[in-house]
């Protein structure tokens, strides 16, 4: 399952006086993404680097902002990942403090910065819905509507011929629907052609 954050979470760390700033927020667009790097670069003008990891809609954008290859972003990607996170914009902003650090001392200060964020931070679980259609005939539908409303399923009626129904909500409770509402109606309960539409939902 994935996750995405409730709220911003932020983190603080002093290391050989250099000082990282850690944020890891949710984000649900690439120009939301762009806009809060914008404003942490407005926010701390004398910083040496301002480095990111974006995951967004399983893809991901990284910059290490002039620090060596692979020492910040990748590492902070790699938190991001273990957490199973999406939707999520760490950032991490260094004051340089005169000593260098090499190259692994940089990916431990960029990976704590964003764990020790993540630490405490309230998750929050990302729902993949498909969106499914059927037909019944009049006198099922209060029972439908029920036994939807067990399953947690959002539903939509349209009256035709017979009832047309759209329900939307995760695969197996739709499936688990499907079984109970069949028998139900003594199997006269019709699914449409092939109507699923994978989307994602926040709760």
């Amino acid at each position: 399952m994935a996750w995405t954050l409730a709220e911003p979470v932020t983190s603080h760390l002093d290391i050989k006086k250099s000082r990282f700033i850690g944020c890891v927020q949710p984000v649900n667009s690439l120009a939301q993404a762009q806009q809060e790097i914008a404003l942490l670069r407005a926010q701390h003008p004398e910083a040496r680097h301002v480095c990111f990891a974006l995951l967004l809609q399983g893809q991901a954008r990284l910059s290490d902002d002039g620090e060596p290859s692979g020492t910040a972003a990748a590492p902070m990607l790699n938190v991001l990942q273990h957490k199973e996170l999406e939707g999520v914009l760490a950032s991490v902003v260094r004051y340089f403090g005169g000593i260098k650090l090499g190259a692994g001392g940089l990916v431990r200060a960029y990976s704590q910065a964003v764990s020790q964020a993540l630490n405490d931070a309230p998750l929050v679980p990302i729902r993949q819905l498909e969106t499914r259609s059927y037909r019944a005939g009049f006198e099922h539908e209060s029972l439908l509507r029920r036994l939807a409303e067990q399953y947690d399923l959002t539903i939509q009626v349209d009256y035709q011929q017979q009832v047309q129904l759209t329900l939307e909500g995760e695969a197996a409770q739709l499936a688990a629907w499907f079984t109970q509402a069949s028998e139900a109606c003594s199997g006269r309960l019709q699914q449409e052609a092939d109507s699923s539409s994978p989307d994602s939902d926040k709760v």
